[in-house]
């Protein structure tokens, strides 16, 4: 299993059962420099392409062939160009991906190990190499395109060469601004979720009952119905306060209270390997009351007013007083389009509670405040500003100018990228197997004087 299928790897798709499908006798079809490409690597993405996509097309063998020849040319010349990548950084990324995999196995080590056959240290050791290369691949084409910029005049030559019978229709799009206010607990509610865990810790100390039972009966999120349990985690998986109280316990030790934004909990530490810890909790959420929602609304309310006012502008407001949790805290309260990477929004890309918000408000209007539910089902609440507003349009450079800049910065980054593979595979050592002959898309890495072909 190499580099270019790694990723995919570690996303904990069944390759395993792909390749032992098939019996593969191994070999060279492909040299590059000193890098080359087994038989058994275009073989093993075949069947992974096919277990994803049903039938595959004939060529599909070709452009993986094709593809990793590229990666492989990429990476032979990162390791001529002597580029560095620390073994830290290949560690932090194997952690990382292999605690992607726990989580969806619900941090749950014993599991793991059953379904790959191997320990963690063994499936890291078995991809520490092939994840270093795909770093190097990437560092290598990020050098590559690295500083591709374009120029006004490049986005308007750009633009001018698409046919007009070719240019894309924009549907209506929209900027939305937000300012999010999340209600504050009052401090009856507060002290009351205070006194229930200092009463559940003690029934647990004192041997009343167990730490499991007692969150089975009372506490507020999932981990509930598994007595609590949050399986192995490593630093940087909990909020900081919750975290800090965890790794200050020794085992089987129960913390006090510890207050995040989630509510309050009991952290009870079941054991530590290294920076690895297995820990359970109970959570209670102090409960919202109709008091407390009200105040919300009308504390943003009067941030409104102000806004609309002149007394106070929108991006101050924005800094003063949204949550700073939410992505559009940073960016002067604008919200980005997780699809597209940017601030325009297609209306019926929307959530339906701003949809219908926005959908008879005039550019630089202000909402009145409304309420929604957060990703954890929290409640909040949040007023909206109608920043900007498209109609249905043929692209042109006016209104559009954002994007087809970004498009003819990728056009140009394909170019350097195509005009680099060409003159490294001219001075690189390429040999190939014949029996990919009649592959059309390989025929262009065969052009070449110094590309040998087996006879």
């Amino acid at each position: 299993m190499k580099s270019f299928w790694l990723s995919v790897c570690f996303l904990g798709l069944l390759i395993t059962q792909a390749n032992g499908q098939r019996q593969i006798i191994d070999k060279i079809i492909a040299t590059i420099g000193g890098e080359f490409v087994l038989l058994s690597e275009v073989e093993e993405q075949f069947s992974l392409m096919e277990a994803q996509q049903g039938v595959l097309p004939e060529d599909a063998r070709c452009n993986i062939l094709d593809q990793a020849i590229l990666t492989k040319l990429l990476l032979n010349q990162a390791k001529l160009d002597s580029i560095i990548v620390a073994d830290g950084e290949v560690e932090e990324q194997l952690n990382a991906r292999i605690d992607r995999i726990l989580t969806y196995m619900n941090n749950d080590i014993q599991q793991f190990e059953e379904y790959y056959g191997q320990t963690i240290g063994e499936v890291k050791e078995q991809f520490r190499e092939d994840l270093k290369n795909q770093i190097l691949t990437e560092r290598m084409r990020s050098e590559i395109i690295n500083n591709v910029t374009v120029t006004p005049s490049e986005v308007r030559n750009f633009f001018n060469q698409i046919p007009k019978d070719s240019l894309p229709y924009f549907s209506s799009e929209v900027e939305v601004g937000e300012i999010v206010y999340k209600p504050k607990v009052n401090a009856e509610e507060r002290q009351k979720s205070i006194d229930k865990l200092k009463n559940i810790r003690e029934q647990i100390v004192s041997g009343e009952a167990t730490f499991e039972e007692m969150a089975a009966r009372f506490g507020d999120d999932g981990s509930a119905r598994v007595g609590g349990d949050l399986g192995w985690s490593k630093r940087g998986n909990f909020v900081p306060a919750f975290e800090a109280a965890a790794y200050k316990l020794e085992k089987d030790e129960i913390s006090p209270v510890v207050e995040t934004e989630f509510g309050f909990h009991i952290i009870q530490m079941l054991e530590r390997r290294g920076n690895s810890v297995h820990v359970r909790h109970i959570l209670v959420k102090p409960e919202i009351t109709e008091n407390d929602l009200t105040l919300a609304r009308n504390h943003l309310d009067s941030i409104r007013t102000l806004v609309i006012s002149d007394s106070l502008s929108f991006s101050v407001a924005v800094k003063r007083h949204s949550n700073k949790d939410v992505q559009s805290y940073n960016n002067d309260g604008r919200m980005v389009n997780p699809a597209t990477g940017n601030t325009f929004f297609e209306v019926g890309d929307l959530d339906a509670d701003i949809y219908f918000t926005i959908d008879t408000m005039e550019v630089d209007q202000i909402s009145a405040p409304f309420e929604f539910t957060g990703p954890t089902g929290e409640t909040f609440y949040r007023i909206i500003k109608l920043q900007s507003r498209t109609k249905p349009h043929l692209a042109n450079l006016q209104q559009d100018y954002s994007k087809i800049q970004q498009a003819a910065i990728q056009a140009k980054k394909n170019d350097y990228v195509n005009e680099w593979v060409l003159e490294k595979a001219e001075a690189t050592y390429i040999d190939l197997d014949p029996m990919y002959d009649s592959c059309p898309i390989i025929q262009k890495w065969k052009q070449d004087r110094s590309v040998t072909i087996r006879p």
